[in-house]
C-alpha cells in the first residue's frame, strides 16, 4: 500500500483528530467538577490539559510521582548514542500554569467508595471522575529468575530512565565480537514494534563501533508489526548481524540466571555478553489497587467513555488498558486522553458521550535517515476498538528519498506531540 501525499496532515492529525472531540459544545459544560488524573505520561497529560481547556472551571489534579517525564519515544536512539537523554526530559511546570494543580507524589491507595485517592505523604484527594492512566509495570511473576535486581545486569530499558542508560554503557563496554542478545515477549506489550527499532538502532552502533559483533532476538511471537520493512531494511543495512529466533524455533525466554548471564528458553541457554532482557508487562500497579484490572493484568473499559467495567467512575487509558486492536503507543494514548476528557464532560453535564474516532500513527527508525511508519483509524466497536479503514503503512520497495523523508517526519512528530502534551 502506498503512503498517501498527505503523510505530513497524518502526523498532525493525532492532535487534530483527538482535539475536535473536544469542540463547541463541550465548552457549554454547566457543571463544573473534581477530576483527579493519575499518571503524567501521554495519555494522563494530555487528559488533564484537554479537561481544563474544556472547561476552566474544572478542578483537575495531576498526581504523578516524577517531577520530570522521560520520554520512551526515541528511546532507543538514545541507547545507540545517537540522542542525548535531555532531549527526552520533560516538565509540567506548563500544565501547572494552566491551572491544574501538579501533586509531585506517588499514588498508593484509592477509596472507590468515598472517592478519594490518597498519596505516599497520606494526603487525599477526592474527585467526582478518576482518570488512571500509570502506563505498565512488569509481570515478573511469568519470567522466573527476573527482578529488580536482575534487571541491573540484564537491563529492560522498557521504562525510559536511568535503565536507558544502562543499556547504553553495556553497549559501550562490550569487546567487538560480542553478542547482544534481546528478549521480547508476547503480546500485549507497550509499543510492539520498539524492541524490533532497538535491535536496529543497536545493530546500527555495533556496525559503525563494533563491526563483529552481533544483534541476537529471542522472540516470544512468531510474527510481529511491520515485519516486512524490519527485515527489508535489516538485510540491506546489516546483512547477518541480526539473527532473530521466533517462538515456533524455540525463542519464548522461559527463565534467565543473571549471575551467570544465562537466558533460557524451550530449546536451548544463550550466554550473551549483553542481556536486554523485556519481560511480560501488565497495568500499573495503582490499576490493580483500584480493582480496575481483570485476570489479564489489563483493565476492560467501555471504549466510548473509557470507563472501567469494573469500578464506576473510574477511567483508564494509555498502555494500561485493554483497547482490542489499539496499540499501546504514545499517539494512541494521547489521543485516548482526550477523547476521555470529553467523555468526562460530557458525563459531568448529564449527557451522553459521542464514540471517539481515533488516529494514531507509529514511526520506527531503522538507522539515521532511514524510516517507516504505520498510520491506522480506530472507533468502538462491540466492548472493544476496531481499527476502520484509512490506515497506510509504508510500502516494502520504497526508495531511499522516502526512507529519510519520514526518518524526519518521526523528529517532527516527536516535537509536534511532547509539545502538544507538556505545552
Amino acid at each position: 500500500m502506498n503512503v498517501p501525499v498527505t503523510r505530513r496532515n497524518a502526523v498532525l492529525g493525532i492532535t487534530v483528530a483527538a482535539t475536535s472531540l473536544i469542540a463547541p459544545s463541550i465548552l457549554r459544560a454547566q457543571s463544573p467538577g473534581r477530576i483527579v488524573v493519575v499518571g503524567g505520561g501521554f495519555g494522563g497529560a494530555a487528559c488533564a490539559r484537554a479537561l481544563k481547556r474544556a472547561d476552566a472551571r474544572l478542578q483537575v489534579t495531576l498526581i504523578e510521582p516524577n517531577k520530570t517525564f522521560i520520554s520512551c519515544p526515541l528511546s532507543n536512539a538514545v541507547i545507540a548514542g545517537l540522542r542525548k537523554m535531555e532531549a527526552q526530559q520533560f516538565g509540567y511546570d506548563k500544565l501547572a500554569a494552566e491551572g491544574i494543580a501538579v501533586v509531585a507524589q506517588a499514588a498508593t491507595a484509592i477509596d472507590t467508595q468515598k472517592r478519594s485517592v490518597t498519596t505516599a505523604d497520606g494526603t487525599a484527594f477526592s474527585y467526582d471522575r478518576l482518570v488512571l492512566s500509570p502506563g505498565i509495570d512488569f509481570h515478573l511473576e511469568a519470567l522466573p529468575g527476573y527482578d529488580a535486581a536482575a534487571s541491573e545486569r540484564m537491563p529492560h530499558a522498557w521504562k525510559a530512565g536511568a535503565q536507558t542508560l544502562l543499556l547504553r554503557r553495556q553497549l559501550e563496554a562490550m569487546a567487538d565480537g560480542g553478542t547482544v542478545a534481546i528478549a521480547i515477549p508476547a503480546n500485549p506489550s507497550r509499543c510492539p514494534p520498539a524492541p524490533y527499532e532497538r535491535a536496529s538502532l543497536i545493530a546500527h552502533y555495533l556496525k559503525t563501533n563494533k563491526p563483529r559483533s552481533k544483534v541476537l532476538i529471542l522472540d516470544a511471537k512468531d510474527s510481529f508489526s511491520q515485519q516486512r520493512l524490519f527485515e527489508t531494511a535489516w538485510k540491506e543495512l546489516y546483512g547477518d548481524m541480526i539473527e532473530r529466533v521466533a517462538l515456533s524455533q524455540g525463542g519464548r525466554v522461559t527463565s534467565v540466571d543473571p549471575a551467570t548471564m544465562t537466558i533460557v528458553t524451550e530449546f536451548g541457554n544463550y550466554t550473551p555478553d549483553v542481556a536486554n532482557v523485556i519481560p511480560p508487562q501488565r497495568a500499573g500497579r495503582i490499576a490493580e489497587i483500584a480493582g480496575a484490572t481483570d485476570a489479564t493484568g489489563w483493565c476492560p473499559i467501555d471504549p466510548v467513555s473509557f470507563e472501567s467495567k469494573l469500578v464506576k467512575n473510574i477511567h483508564v487509558i494509555g498502555d494500561a488498558c485493554l483497547g482490542g486492536g489499539i496499540p499501546k503507543s504514545a499517539s494512541a494514548a494521547s489521543a485516548q486522553g482526550k477523547a476521555c476528557a470529553a467523555a468526562i464532560v460530557s458525563l459531568l453535564t448529564g449527557r451522553a458521550p459521542e464514540p471517539p474516532r481515533l488516529m494514531g500513527v507509529c514511526y520506527n527508525t531503522v538507522a539515521p535517515g532511514y524510516g517507516f511508519s504505520l498510520t491506522g483509524t480506530y472507533q468502538p466497536k462491540g466492548d472493544i476498538f476496531a481499527e476502520v479503514e484509512g490506515g497506510a503503512t509504508s510500502p516494502v520497495d520504497a526508495p531511499r528519498e522516502l526512507r529519510a523523508r519520514e526518518a524526519a517526519e518521526a523528529e517532527r512528530w516527536f516535537e509536534t506531540i511532547t509539545a502538544d502534551t507538556f505545552g
